[in-house]
């Protein structure tokens, strides 16, 4: 992992259904990015890497940002999912170096809010990075969202820490420095 800036590391039980949907959607996925570095461990087998990750269940991917752990993805996702998030990365190793630092932009979103959609597709074809929270898979996140907010609903987006609830095209802008 010492040459590469990102890596996934799938924990996951063989022999369970979750488990084996997450496995053979991330193996589908993976094959469209062989520049990443994806490894799977089988908890049946390797039992001692979750203990040192805090990890309770499987599967999960735990994604991993010049050896510093990074995220927790829990359960399984789609290949379109994993697609996503892989795609995601490429796109920011491909973006390092430029001449100023983007805010850090976090969009929770659910996968069936087309304002959610609509708001990602503005944000990638502005060319800019973000991470994308699915609140409707983790009670948690949503919950820690309304704490954050005041609000329910989606979009949500956080960028340097501000929140702007909906599509507020303007303010996204402004905050980001986008012209036009």
């Amino acid at each position: 992992m010492a040459n590469s800036e990102k890596a996934y590391l799938l924990l996951f039980k063989s022999g369970s259904p979750q488990s084996e949907c997450a496995h053979q959607n991330l193996l589908e996925a993976d094959k469209s990015f062989s520049a990443l570095k994806v490894f799977y461990a089988d908890v049946n087998k390797t039992r001692d890497i979750h203990v040192n990750y805090g990890v309770t269940s499987v599967p999960v991917l735990l994604e991993f940002e010049q050896e510093r752990l990074k995220n927790v993805i829990k359960g399984c996702n789609n290949t379109e999912y994993y697609k996503a998030l892989f795609d995601n990365a490429l796109y920011q190793a491909e973006t390092k170096g430029k001449e100023h630092e983007q805010k850090r932009v976090v969009v929770y979103s659910t996968p069936t809010c087309s304002w959610c959609n609509t708001l990602k597709a503005y944000l990638r074809k502005q060319r800019i990075v973000f991470t994308d929270i699915d609140v409707s898979k983790d009670q948690r996140l949503a919950d820690e969202l309304v704490r954050k907010s005041g609000q329910m609903g989606v979009p949500q987006t956080e960028i340097g820490g501000e929140i702007i609830v909906g599509f507020n095209k303007a303010r996204i802008n402004e905050l980001l420095n986008i012209r036009g």
